[in-house]
């Protein structure tokens, strides 16, 4: 379902990182730089790709498709940024579309609010249905979507889709709570987690043995932690699970893992990035809050940055987790 009709090309800029933030005030700052300093060069520059949106989401590399897929959520289109830096409309209506991932195949799978549906793209641009209902009720508003090796799509279900009428069409919620959902290789779809107020992003570790999901309900005004949450993965079902990390401006968004295992969120002031372990290295600062995020590119390590109503990236020195290139 491609739209062949072009946007307009723009301008790229290039800014300096603001001196990238080191966090931690319990690490010596030698330490901090040299941690960070493995994950980018000071020198860095952010380059805007995209500055028509009015909010960006769903960040995706997706060589099959020639470049970087992304969601203008709010504008109900989907866009296409090429290797070679052309812009062009991808899917316009998009259903509100939101997370998007790749799967094994190439294949496009996409969390769509208005909907209430996760999807995928065949290659001949057909769209198949993956999920759209639980235990008699249609799903709330899928917002974001990882795919195991094995094929298991893990997805959220807030309901911000059916909340809010600029991301999707408001109406009474048909699920119990807002979950955590694991659909299986063989379609099975299952709860894997209700213990979230508003489930948000999520990514599993390198070795997938952790599964990361962002807390996002204090964006709506309700009571809940701003916090990224770690589970244990292990024969399909989660436990242990604990917090790995907490956000004090804004709330965590979309979050993504680099092959060494850093853990990187979409927070209210830019890109808050960790260690495996919970240490807080660096903060990548945006103007406004930054959403979603992704690495691409054709060795993996570029990091596009969801902002408002820009896209935005910035080349790093690590590879993205489950990059396909």
């Amino acid at each position: 379902m491609t739209n062949a009709s072009p946007a307009p090309r723009r301008g790229i800029a290039r800014r300096p990182l603001l001196g990238l933030a080191l966090l931690g005030a319990c690490l010596p700052k030698a330490r901090a730089a040299d941690e960070m300093s493995a994950v980018l060069d000071p020198a860095a520059r952010v380059e805007t790709l995209y500055d028509d949106g009015e909010w960006c989401e769903g960040p995706v590399w997706a060589p099959a498709l020639g470049g970087l897929v992304f969601s203008d959520v709010r504008r109900n289109r989907m866009m296409l940024i090429r290797e070679g830096g052309g812009v062009e409309v991808f899917r316009d209506p998009s259903n509100n579309a939101n997370g998007n991932a790749v799967d094994g195949q190439g294949r496009l799978i996409t969390c769509e609010h208005r909907t209430s549906r996760v999807v995928r793209r065949e290659r001949d641009g057909a769209i198949t249905v993956l999920a759209e209902r639980f235990d008699g009720g249609r799903l709330n508003s899928p917002n974001d979507a990882v795919v195991a090796r094995d094929g298991t799509i893990w997805f959220t279900d807030p309901t911000f889709g059916i909340t809010q009428a600029e991301e999707g069409t408001p109406r009474a919620s048909e699920q119990k709570g807002r979950n955590v959902f694991r659909l299986a290789p063989d379609g099975t779809l299952s709860v894997a987690t209700s213990n979230f107020v508003q489930p948000n992003g999520l990514a599993l570790s390198p070795d997938e043995r952790v599964l990361y999901v962002c807390e996002s309900g204090a964006a709506g005004g309700e009571k809940a932690p701003s916090e990224i949450r770690a589970f244990d993965v292990a024969d399909g079902r989660l436990s242990n699970e604990r917090v790995f990390a907490r956000v004090a401006k804004g709330v965590p968004d979309g979050v993504k893992v680099d092959t060494d295992g850093r853990v990187y969120a979409g927070t209210g002031d830019g890109v808050r990035i960790w260690s495996a372990a919970g240490r807080p290295l660096g903060h990548i600062p945006t103007e406004g809050p930054c959403a979603n995020i992704a690495f691409g590119g054709p060795d993996g390590r570029r990091l596009f940055l969801c902002a408002g109503r820009r896209l935005l990236a910035v080349e790093t020195k690590v590879r993205g987790a489950a990059v396909r290139t």
